[in-house]
């Protein structure tokens, strides 16, 4: 059995967002070598029609004209926070370097990729104000390169854990979860989306999704690209059940056959 040890990600000194419902949204980006496709991802941030949010660019050693865009965005809108990390050390420790830095009351995450819908911040707030949620998702687009929808993915209107043990319904880029939680850092393994999301989802006995006809969110998908993996990835999600949920063989045999139709149903065409 391999141990894996968490970074550590510290708690913000003082989050903003008060007892008045006050609400500050961090939005943390890894950036590495994105310089094809981070404007459109910065844009769909900046360009939200919720403002009260800070985007925190943390470029984890491109070597391209990355850091350069960086820099322009964070000296044109003071929302913008640039990060550098010394070296390539991976998405998961661009996250939680974003989090560290991070002042807001609730946390988003989106790559240098993906972009949002421009509501997708104000109907998602509004609805955790209004019942008091403390995680919150929304149904995403996939995207192939060339521009074509591939499928829409629509999870469940509201998730338990054991929801969660079935199938990763959170897309990383549309989840929302609020401070009041405590923060937990990304770690280092295969699925790394799914272990936070799921951890999250446990702490907040439940997460809900944004009730919107349309995805707030749009997930590029790259040819050849990690996830795309099947076996690899199937490797990882039982290794999850195993060695990090510690559940029992025929538990994991169970979840595992959702897993593995669920995954399927995610790949399901559906138009827009």
């Amino acid at each position: 059995m391999i141990a894996v040890v968490p970074p550590t990600v510290a708690a913000p000194a003082a989050p903003l967002g008060d007892a008045a419902g006050e609400v500050l949204v961090s939005v943390v980006m890894p950036v590495f070598n994105a310089e094809r496709t981070m404007r459109r991802s910065i844009e769909s941030v900046l360009q939200q029609t919720f403002s009260a949010l800070e985007l925190i660019l943390v470029d984890d050693g491109s070597s391209d004209d990355s850091p350069a865009i960086i820099a322009a965005y964070a000296q044109s809108d003071a929302r913008v926070k640039a990060l550098r990390q010394p070296a390539n050390a991976g998405v998961a420790e661009a996250r939680n370097a974003g989090v560290r830095a991070a002042r807001g009351s609730h946390i988003a995450f989106l790559d240098s990729d993906d972009w949002w819908d421009r509501r997708k911040l104000e109907l998602q707030i509004g609805q955790m104000r209004s019942s008091g949620a403390l995680v919150s998702y929304t149904a995403y687009q996939r995207m192939a390169e060339d521009g074509r929808s591939l499928s829409r993915v629509d999870p469940p209107a509201q998730l338990s854990y054991t929801d969660m043990l079935k199938s990763n319904h959170i897309g990383n880029l549309t989840g929302v979860y609020d401070r009041r939680l405590g923060d937990v850092p990304f770690q280092r393994v295969g699925h790394e989306d799914y272990v936070f999301w799921l951890e999250r989802v446990r702490s907040a006995g439940g997460a809900i999704r944004v009730q919107h006809d349309s995805p707030l969110a749009y997930y590029l998908v790259r040819a050849g690209s990690v996830s795309a993996n099947k076996l690899r990835a199937a490797g990882w999600q039982w290794r999850i059940y195993r060695q990090m949920e510690r559940l029992s063989w025929l538990s994991s045999v169970w979840y595992m056959l959702h897993y593995v139709r669920n995954a399927l149903w995610k790949r399901k065409p559906v138009a827009i």
